[in-house]
């Protein structure tokens, strides 16, 4: 689902609410959420998961190609992890 689709989605379960005003709404929790990750936060939604920011470690790595050995700068990546209650709903999907 692309966000206009989200949008979309919302928009028709909120028929009080004009389009303009649920894409801003998305949008701006949108980059609540990133603006929070970008300062190191943890975000944690009850029923839908938790995300976080960890620190992957500097490294000597190889390059697939020619394995030469390179050197790997330490970096911020985003971890996601999903409630038991999504990983509930999901597992029920699947079924």
């Amino acid at each position: 689902m692309t966000k206009s689709q989200f949008v979309e989605s919302l928009a028709s379960a909120l028929p009080n609410l004009q389009k303009g005003d649920v894409e801003l709404t998305v949008e701006t929790v949108f980059n609540c959420m990133a603006g929070a990750m970008v300062r190191g936060d943890r975000i944690e939604i009850r029923g839908l998961g938790t995300f976080s920011v960890k620190t992957r470690d500097a490294h000597e790595g190889r390059n697939p190609k020619t394995g030469e050995k390179v050197f790997v700068h330490c970096r911020n990546t985003l971890h996601f992890t999903p409630g038991k209650e999504l990983r509930t709903r999901v597992d029920r999907g699947r079924r």
